[in-house]
């Protein structure tokens, strides 16, 4: 029962986020809309920085979960990034909750939370480890391995970011439209980095 009410806290939060933006957040309207008293959240989060601050390390989760699966699949180095790339923009256009928060510092001291730190490490290591398999036998710098992970993630975020909030989510009138879109640049990208 107690992680069901720890479950519900967060789904209301989401819920709300969704509706009114991160100003319409409040520790009484989550516990309204969980269904519990007005103290239950404090059981589990003191504050409303405790409650983004879990959104934020369930988000990386979830996007680990899917990049762990895609980094998996059959098939080249270079697809595999692609459709590690490619799970990372789903993920945005599925949970544009969970994406808006998960990059904004300014919402939550993430080193006061190492649970959500550690989550958003699993994200990352998952395309770290595809960039050293790539570059596995060939005399890649460090620095350039660096390079490498940040081209890739600042492309998918890029193309994630302006997607969910940004021009190219106003300018495909169907899901179809955009989907072929971003295959279009994820086999660009694909060809570049080849």
């Amino acid at each position: 029962m107690a992680a069901d009410l720890k479950t519900q806290v967060l789904e209301a939060s989401v819920q709300l986020i969704a509706e009114q933006g991160l100003s319409g957040l409040s520790m009484r309207e989550v516990a309204r809309r969980a269904g519990v008293s007005h103290q239950a959240p404090y059981h589990y989060f003191a504050d409303k920085e405790s409650i983004v601050a879990a959104l934020v390390e369930r988000g990386f989760t979830l996007l680990a979960d899917r990049l762990e699966v895609a980094a998996k699949t059959k098939g080249t180095i270079t697809q595999r990034l692609a459709k590690t790339g490619r799970e990372y923009v789903d993920f945005a256009l599925d949970q544009p909750v969970y994406f808006r928060l998960m990059f904004r510092p300014e919402l939550a001291q993430l080193g006061r939370f190492p649970e959500a730190v550690a989550a958003g490490g699993r994200a990352f290591a998952v395309l770290q480890a595809l960039i050293e398999e790539k570059c596995a036998g060939q005399r890649v710098p460090p620095a350039k391995r660096d390079a490498m992970v940040s081209m890739h993630w600042g492309l998918v975020h890029g193309v994630s970011s302006l997607l969910v909030d940004g021009v190219l989510g106003q300018r495909f009138v169907s899901p179809q439209e955009r989907d072929r879109h971003v295959t279009q640049v994820l086999e660009l990208f694909t060809q570049a980095a080849g």
